[in-house]
């Protein structure tokens, strides 16, 4: 028996006698064949409980969903392997450059971090859940043609959309990594990479090498040249690309310190022609939080910018040091997720990593649910 928490209610816990009730007036409006939750994660190493706290999530609330309304539902986990792996600044002019996990470390060694670090909690939940599931690197997913189709549909409406997608400085971050043998650097903040062309069918792009100087990019629909767009601009791509699968929905699934950025995402989605009803269902899953009230942050940690928080253990931020067997970890997740679940109030709110760490590893008698 999982330890179960003291959650405060809220408006939204107030309104809903079941968590994944927040999905209901999308499911009934879409009246979709299928049902697709997108979670994803940057590539960069092994996971956090964080991590493991939203996919366990993910299956649990696509289960849900499926035996909830009768329609199949399925997991697509995205492997951003565009993540920075290294970020430098060129002395002589001050710009700053950074090199992906691709291509500082190819796909080869990407598929085998992707299968040793998140393949066996996914087949875990997937066979615990009777929940199918796919993955797709970003590599793969921006030489796919529809993205490539959807971001040159978007380029003549980025004037509508740019200050939505960059907010301070109205430029959205577009980088084509230098195509040289063995490089792969982009300039992080895209003074220098202007698209000078563009059409339906391909775009021309300049830009400026930390080694190589300048040189030019053709984008078009085959996937060749890499495509490397900043977050936000990449979330406005991608949900877009899929908001035309009329007998499918699309439930994006991300931790709760995404809710402020995807007010930005749902702008830029409406700017660049979509309407209110067309836009992607959104599921946001508990944050866990140092003493703080900070996100916790592996990165801030391993920088030393942050220590681990009192309370917590070295296991949440890697989870392959968790004390106990891999079946021990995806049984003790499963129990921690159904609690979260279990409870409009215990699912709509954030965690600190010391309650996090009690609700892991400490047996407790369930509380009385709310009326």
């Amino acid at each position: 028996m999982t330890a179960y928490p003291v959650s405060p209610n809220t408006v939204l816990a107030n309104a809903l006698s079941h968590a994944e009730d927040v999905l209901t007036p999308r499911v009934l409006a879409a009246a979709p064949e299928r049902i697709v939750f997108v979670v994803g994660t940057q590539i960069n190493g092994a996971p956090h409980i964080g991590t493991s706290l939203v996919q366990s999530l993910t299956f649990a609330t696509a289960a849900r969903l499926r035996d909830t309304f009768g329609v199949p539902a399925e997991v697509r986990f995205g492997a951003l392997d565009n993540a920075p792996h290294a970020v430098v600044d060129d002395r002589r002019t001050g710009h700053r450059y950074q090199r992906t996990y691709a291509h500082a470390l190819g796909q080869e060694v990407i598929a085998d971090q992707i299968d040793t670090l998140y393949r066996p909690l996914f087949d875990a939940l997937s066979e615990r859940l009777r929940v199918p599931y796919a993955v797709e690197t970003y590599s793969q997913q921006q030489a796919g043609e529809r993205f490539r189709r959807t971001w040159l549909r978007v380029l003549p409406r980025m004037d509508a959309a740019r200050w939505w997608l960059a907010p301070s400085t109205g430029v959205a971050h577009l980088r084509v990594p230098c195509p040289q043998p063995g490089c792969g650097w982009a300039e992080k903040y895209a003074e220098r990479t202007h698209v000078q062309a563009a059409d339906a069918d391909r775009a021309t792009i300049t830009a400026v090498c930390l080694c190589h100087g300048e040189y030019e990019i053709i984008i078009d629909r085959n996937g060749e040249a890499y495509l490397d767009l900043a977050t936000l601009y990449r979330n406005l791509v991608k949900e877009l690309a899929v908001a035309d699968e009329h007998d499918t929905l699309h439930v994006m699934v991300k931790g709760s310190d995404w809710v402020f950025g995807s007010h930005l995402v749902d702008g830029a989605l409406q700017a660049v022609g979509l309407a209110p009803g067309q836009l992607p269902a959104r599921l946001f899953c508990p944050q866990i939080v140092s003493d703080t009230g900070a996100k916790l942050s592996k990165s801030m940690i391993r920088e030393g910018r942050g220590s681990l928080p009192d309370g917590a253990a070295s296991w949440m931020l890697d989870t392959r040091e968790w004390p106990g067997p891999q079946s021990e970890y995806v049984e003790r997740l499963l129990g921690m997720t159904e609690v979260v679940l279990s409870d409009p109030r215990h699912f709509f709110r954030s965690y600190s990593a010391r309650e996090l760490r009690r609700m892991m590893t400490s047996p407790a008698a369930r509380s009385i649910p709310s009326p």
